[in-house]
């Protein structure tokens, strides 16, 4: 991607000069829109509602449009996890709508208070939420996104821009226009809501080198896009990193309840980024158990990948591991397995390999336990739980925008209050600084 900010218009080509100039307008009118549009919670609420009705009022649209998509994805060769990821049926609709429903029960964050005092002189200062303003979201393939975004970002005081991938172009732009159909029929400017164009990876950097438009861009898919929008923006952005999940079963674990957690983390869902993807044995299981472990896995459909000489006295067909599978996502029926000595070289192997994300343990030593949560730095821990819990829905945010793995301003799922900044209000009665 080239940067636009730095090219000459005479340079570019018509199309790319008519891709640049949308990407720009659009912005323009996000950014008139946030500072004219100032929605109360019920307004809000109302909009959010409708539009969940309207979704599932249009779902044979939806899913017309959507079948473009898949369509035109298996021509090209895609794999199954991404099509899974691009897919919507009647139920996955509903659940999207339940989604914004969700949103319209969560509390409104713009305005609450997060602290507040009184000097001693009688000045009273207040820190207040406030929206961040025109919220660019970048994103692959899963149109559920363009829904989230778009409630979280109006619960939030927020005016989406959504540049979701060629992938999923049809059904995204059926997505947006019912829910600008239906903020257009509440009296709200269809700008509330827009889908950038995504004929060309250009339209990314144009969305993220937009300073005075943009106020925060989010990108959400693949290592490789996180990395191009985190590394090219000249917006703030954060970074919604990939879920390599760890998963330790320490030798004091109930095993029977760890083979239970680390096959829902494995098999629950491989497209997403909370599927567990290695697997860390307590060498000081009985070898019975870490068998028993390793073939529970196979039995439920997943490749094994590891170290052929460690793993194979336990269960046979064991891929020998590559690099990779220690550092990237499968997001597939694959996990990598690793015997190792205790909960000290559990977390030394997090700690080298984690993308940040979410890693579990099961385990009943308490000490062991202390441990794993003392020394293992990613953004959520799953003690005695799968890894597929990491999600805003099941956190009870009604959706999320995003997992991010950074450590400024959010971490963990984002939803509303992560979609906020702040202000100070002072009040004084003639308060002069002397």
């Amino acid at each position: 991607m080239t940067n636009p900010m730095t090219q000459d218009p005479a340079d570019l080509t018509p199309e790319r000069r008519a891709e640049r100039e949308e990407v720009l307008a659009k912005a323009r009118k996000a950014k008139d829109v946030s500072q004219t549009t100032i929605l109360s919670t019920e307004q809000k609420n109302e909009l959010l509602a409708a539009a969940a009705d309207a979704l599932e009022a249009h779902s044979a649209a939806i899913l017309e449009a959507n079948e473009k998509d898949l369509a035109a994805g298996r021509e090209r060769g895609f794999a199954d996890s991404l099509l899974d990821r691009l897919s919507l049926d009647e139920e996955r609709i509903k659940g999207i709508a339940g989604g914004l429903r969700q949103v319209v029960a969560l509390q409104d964050p713009v305005g609450e208070i997060v602290r507040g005092y009184t000097r001693p002189n009688g000045l009273r200062i207040k820190q207040v939420r406030v929206p961040l303003g025109v919220m660019g979201m970048v994103y692959e393939a899963r149109p559920n996104v363009t829904v989230d975004a778009f409630g979280l970002a109006i619960k939030s005081g927020n005016v989406p821009l959504l540049r979701g991938s060629k992938s999923a172009r049809h059904t995204n732009e059926q997505l947006v226009s019912v829910l600008q159909d239906t903020a257009e029929k509440l009296g709200h400017p269809r700008e509330i809501v827009q889908l950038l164009p995504c004929e060309t990876h250009d339209s990314v950097q144009d969305l993220i080198t937009a300073r005075g438009l943009v106020d925060l861009v989010i990108p959400r898919g693949g290592a490789g896009l996180i990395n191009a929008v985190v590394t090219g923006a000249t917006v703030p952005a954060i970074e919604t990193g990939t879920g390599n999940c760890h998963f330790y079963i320490d030798k004091s674990a109930d095993v029977d309840e760890a083979i239970e957690l680390v096959i829902n983390g494995k098999t629950r869902r491989v497209s997403v980024c909370n599927s567990t993807e290695v697997v860390l044995i307590d060498g000081g299981l009985p070898t019975e158990d870490q068998a028993r472990i390793l073939t529970a896995l196979q039995e439920a459909g997943v490749t094994i990948h590891g170290d052929k000489a460690e793993l194979d006295s336990l269960v046979d067909d064991v891929v020998q591991a590559v690099e990779e599978d220690w550092t990237d996502e499968s997001l597939s029926m694959d996990i990598t397995a690793k015997i190792v000595d205790g909960v000290d070289e559990a977390v030394a192997h997090i700690t080298k390999y984690s993308s940040g994300h979410t890693e579990g343990i099961s385990a009943t030593d308490y000490g062991v336990i202390s441990t794993f949560e003392k020394f293992v730095d990613s953004s959520t821990l799953a003690i005695n739980a799968s890894t597929a819990w990491t999600d805003g829905e099941m956190f009870g945010f009604g959706a999320e925008i995003g997992i991010s793995t950074q450590k400024l301003h959010a971490r963990g799922p984002m939803a509303l209050p992560e979609l906020t900044s702040t202000k100070w209000v002072l009040n004084g009665e003639g308060h002069a600084r002397p």
